[in-house]
Formats: C-alpha cells, sequence, structure tokens
C-alpha cells in the first residue's frame, strides 16, 4: 500500500509558507492505519521497549497503539501547562518558532527501555526536545519513530546517534 499517497498537502497552515502534511486522510482509512501500525511494529521487532512515549496531539495516535500491541507503558509529551501533577520540561526551536514539552517527573524510571514516537520529523527539535526528557529521567532511548520524514528540512541530523526510522520521506 502506498501510503505516502494518502497523505494530503494543505498549504499555508499553521502560518504562510508552511507546507502542512496532514495525516488525517491516512488513518481514516483503515487498511491504511494499520498498515502503518504493522510497519511500525516491525521496526520494533527487535527492541526490548518497556515505555513508549509520544509527542502531542499526533504523536498519541500512533504511540498509544505501538503501546498496546507491544505491552509496553505508554507516556504522554504535553506542552505547557496540561499535565497535572509535577512535571519537569524543555523549551526548544521548531520550525515556526519555539515551544515547551513537559513530561510527568515519575512518568519513567532509570533504565527504562523508551520507543520515542511521532507523527513527523520536520526540522528535529520537537524529537530532540522529547528524548532531552527521557534522559532527564534516567531512560535509555532505544528508538526514534516516525511516519513522516520531511528529508529536505535534515531533521534527523539533530538526532544523530540514536536509531531513527521512517516509514514516510518526502
Amino acid at each position: 500500500m502506498d501510503l505516502a499517497s494518502l497523505i494530503r498537502d494543505v498549504p499555508d497552515f499553521p502560518k504562510e509558507g508552511i507546507l502542512f502534511k496532514d495525516i488525517t486522510t491516512l488513518i481514516k482509512v483503515p487498511e491504511a492505519f494499520h498498515t502503518a501500525i504493522d510497519q511500525m511494529l516491525d521496526y520494533c521487532k527487535d527492541k526490548e521497549i518497556d515505555i513508549v512515549v509520544a509527542v502531542e496531539s499526533r504523536g498519541y495516535i500512533f504511540g498509544g497503539a505501538l503501546a498496546y500491541e507491544l505491552g509496553a507503558g505508554f507516556v504522554p509529551v504535553r506542552k505547557l501547562g496540561k499535565l497535572p501533577a509535577e512535571t519537569i520540561r524543555v523549551e526548544y526551536s521548531l520550525e515556526y518558532g519555539t515551544e515547551i514539552l513537559e513530561m510527568h517527573k515519575d512518568a519513567i524510571e532509570p533504565g527504562q527501555k523508551v520507543l520515542v514516537v511521532d507523527d513527523l520529523l520536520a526540522t528535529g527539535g520537537t524529537a530532540k526536545a522529547t528524548i532531552d526528557l527521557v534522559e532527564q529521567l534516567g531512560g535509555e532511548v532505544v528508538g526514534v519513530l516516525f511516519l513522516i520524514d520531511l528529508t529536505f528540512l535534515k531533521g534527523v541530523e539533530q538526532l544523530a546517534g540514536y536509531d531513527v526510522h521512517s516509514l514516510i520521506k518526502f
């Protein structure tokens, strides 16, 4: 199945000059969503994974399904002020501004094997910030997994030294 053909381009979203890759046109097709999850699981098959960490909000779509199938725990990473208990945070740059991400302080125990999941790799800022949160808590990142990699933005360079995989490359 050609997953890339099911991704819709939305020009000038969230701001002028950005070509947004809309995954809702892929995940609404049951066979495509199943194929994407199955391909992501193939990447995970030889990895020991205790926790899947996913980034708000589209990363949750894939992260929750993967955690369930892997028998792993699920940890959400959220924007500033959205988590109810004590958090750690990191500020980072993305392709159209800056943002702060948070994770609960008790979300990961030292030594746990962590898979970081998001829908899209652009400049790598969000993924690197998420990795930083995991590592602040003593987690070991065993993989970083995306549905889409916008290769022209070279985000994978920010993730040098990590095992990074994407299903679709634009």
